[in-house]
């Protein structure tokens, strides 16, 4: 009987994983991220399997000691990892920063992208209730994008009215970590009251990646995002954290 549950939560389990795939790849997220939900769904298949037939009852008692501990320390990091990404989840900074930074996303032929949109009319709000904060926009040209990230926040700021000369251009980066590093070397001033704008799910990192550059003074204005890709934005993010982490990036 318990085998028998077993196999019914993974088998559930794998369609979900691939149910959300399939609605992930049909909405257009603008990665390839989703592909791990597919991933996981054969897993999952395959766990059931190795119930099913044994396998996994069969193998030696130290190995399946080994893979359950594993598993288990790796879903408290996520819990962990995924509180940390919450606790920034609202942030709405505060008045009369002397920057904002708006991390860039992907730029379509036809404008900004959903999540890029987010970001930039949160930008727009803020800089139209705070005269004297200066907006940098920052993120070069991927292979699949008709001009730097940069122009196209520029294109997008100026034509709501944002005056030209409260922008700057940082167009050279390709990651988040290079977004704040570039930005950070056209401000200049780590005294700065800086402002990181970027999609909710996404600005524990940018802040705390601003936070190692050397910005004293940092916080978090936070974009909304799309309801659809939000779990697959949560997988996500937290594999940038721990790569940011590998990398020396972020503490």
């Amino acid at each position: 009987m318990r085998n028998k549950m077993q196999i019914i939560i993974c088998i559930l389990a794998a369609l979900f994983c691939f149910g959300y795939c399939l609605v992930v790849f049909m909405i257009r997220s603008g990665s390839r991220f989703y592909l791990v939900w597919a991933i996981g769904g054969f897993c999952f298949i395959g766990l059931a399997c190795m119930v099913h037939f044994g396998w996994w009852s069969s193998l030696p008692r130290i190995i399946r000691c080994t893979v359950s501990t594993l598993v288990i320390a790796g879903l408290l990091l996520f819990v962990i990892v995924e509180g940390c990404i919450l606790s920034r989840y609202h942030d709405k900074g505060e008045a009369d920063l002397d920057y904002i930074i708006v991390l860039g996303a992907q730029m379509k032929p036809a404008g900004p992208s959903a999540v890029l949109k987010f970001r930039l009319d949160e930008a727009y709000e803020y800089l139209v209730e705070n005269e004297n904060t200066i907006c940098i926009v920052s993120g070069g040209q991927g292979s699949n994008e008709p001009c730097t990230e940069a122009e196209g926040m520029y294109r997008y700021l100026v034509d709501k009215g944002i005056s030209p000369s409260r922008i700057m251009m940082e167009d050279q980066s390709t990651d988040t970590s290079e977004n704040i590093a570039y930005s950070a070397k056209l401000i200049g001033d780590y005294s700065a009251d800086v402002g990181i704008v970027t999609n909710n799910f996404h600005v524990f990192r940018g802040v705390q990646l601003a936070r190692h550059q050397g910005f004293e003074n940092v916080c978090g204005i936070a974009a909304r995002s799309n309801v659809y890709f939000q779990l697959n934005n949560m997988v996500r993010e937290f594999f940038g954290i721990l790569k940011d982490t590998v990398c020396g990036n972020l503490w």
